[in-house]
């Protein structure tokens, strides 16, 4: 599953850690921004990757089912022209058949929910990372004025500037703390996947019994006879 897997627990633990160590707004969230974009380039890689696997387990299932139909066709001709022997053997194939059907059923249906969520974070990251541009460009705007601000007062006698320093940092740090909750927000709104997941491959076992051959022989019989 790679980084849908541990997508969540690595946005959380590197959010936490640079806001820890990092005193400096502007360059935790150019770290976090590499990161995104890291991460951006790990989901488009692994999207193309699933859906081609959404793509083999669909042609898998419609090849079964597809097999399972021509196989009865030619039980019940068999039958028909008086074969029974053929009947049989068409009726046992076709049982085998039944039997992997929901297998692969439920491996086209855990395939395309991967391939959905996949989808999901590539489009949340592109989100994210579209918002914490316009976050960094305005921190780093503050910044400098903040910085111009202080050279200023620097220039100046008394203890006003220290006053008007501390005002424009304290927006600087609201800009970089509205930038930080993106990232926490994304761990409140992803679904536990585990358990999704969990849920469809018990399907496998739950889906579907095979018939029994002999018993449809005597139904096609039946048929026939009426």
């Amino acid at each position: 599953m790679g980084i849908l897997s541990r997508f969540r627990d690595i946005m959380r633990s590197n959010v936490n850690s640079w806001v820890n160590k990092n005193e400096r707004p502007d360059r935790t969230i150019d770290e976090y921004m590499r990161t995104l974009q890291s991460d951006l380039g790990q989901v488009k890689a692994e999207t193309v990757a699933m859906q081609a696997e959404v793509g083999r387990t669909k042609r898998a299932w419609n090849e079964a089912r597809s097999e399972i139909t021509k196989l009865q066709r030619y039980a019940e001709r068999s039958v028909e022209n008086g074969d029974e022997d053929a009947a049989l053997r068409f009726l046992e194939q076709k049982a085998a058949r039944a039997a992997k059907e929901p297998q692969l059923k439920a491996a086209y249906e855990l395939a395309s929910t991967k391939a959905e969520k996949m989808s999901q974070m590539q489009e949340k990251l592109v989100a994210d990372v579209r918002q914490l541009e316009l976050r960094q460009a305005e921190l780093k705007g503050k910044m400098a004025d903040a910085r111009a601000q202080q050279q200023r007062n620097e220039m100046n006698a008394g203890g006003t500037g220290l006053s008007s320093f501390g005002a424009a940092e304290a927006k600087v740090n609201q800009a970089y703390d509205e930038a930080m909750a993106l990232a926490e927000l994304r761990s409140e709104q992803e679904s536990d996947l585990d358990e999704l997941f969990a849920e469809l491959e018990k399907q496998i076992a739950a889906e579907g019994k095979a018939e029994d051959p002999q018993q449809e022989l005597a139904a096609l019989k039946t048929k026939t006879e009426n």
